[in-house]
């Protein structure tokens, strides 16, 4: 079971990769619910295994094309985000004190912080695209124009995934050109 959750995140966040036109040094957000991928109601079945496996499979997929992921904790740390202090800094993402647990802060929030080189938590981003695995509502830390995207994955274990890419806002009304080449 944990092989097959691994290779479905992995082929999520290379499917997320292929349609979201990211460049090195973007954010990407992942929200899950390791309860939901073990088909049980979101919170109630933390599982640190699920939370580690997904988070390697994502994380390496990003990580070799230079690209930051950012792990949403549950609700009960108000959904912050764990990252590399590197991604903070280059984004002014002020710090906050909190270290994530299984059952505060979500298994692919601990299993985050135990990976980075650097771990900090923030309570906001704004990532520019995300997996939401599981309903955990990852679009709080979207940036303003989010834009749903499809991919073949629709599910990892029993857990829904939704993703999406953000892009800038057109402004200017119907006289306005505008550059396709922008994210």
């Amino acid at each position: 079971m944990l092989e097959e959750i691994r290779n479905q995140a992995l082929k999520a966040a290379k499917e997320l990769l292929e349609v979201s036109h990211l460049k090195k040094g973007d954010l990407v957000v992942i929200g899950c619910s390791s309860s939901e991928i073990a088909n049980h109601q979101i919170g109630s079945h933390s599982s640190e295994e699920i939370g580690k496996e997904v988070f390697t499979a994502i994380h390496q997929v990003f990580y070799e094309q230079g690209i930051y992921v950012a792990a949403q904790c549950c609700e009960h740390l108000n959904r912050a985000l764990i990252l590399e202090e590197e991604a903070a800094e280059r984004y002014g993402y002020e710090p906050v004190n909190v270290l994530p647990q299984l059952k505060a802060g979500g298994s692919l929030a601990t299993a985050a912080y135990h990976t980075f080189s650097h771990p900090v938590a923030v309570e906001l981003i704004r990532a520019h695209a995300g997996l939401d695995i599981g309903d955990t509502l990852i679009g709080m830390h979207l940036r303003a124009v989010a834009v749903p995207v499809r991919i073949d994955t629709k599910y990892i274990g029993s857990a829904r995934v939704i993703a999406a890419r953000t892009r800038a806002k057109y402004i200017g009304g119907v006289r306005a050109c505008y550059d396709d080449t922008i994210g």
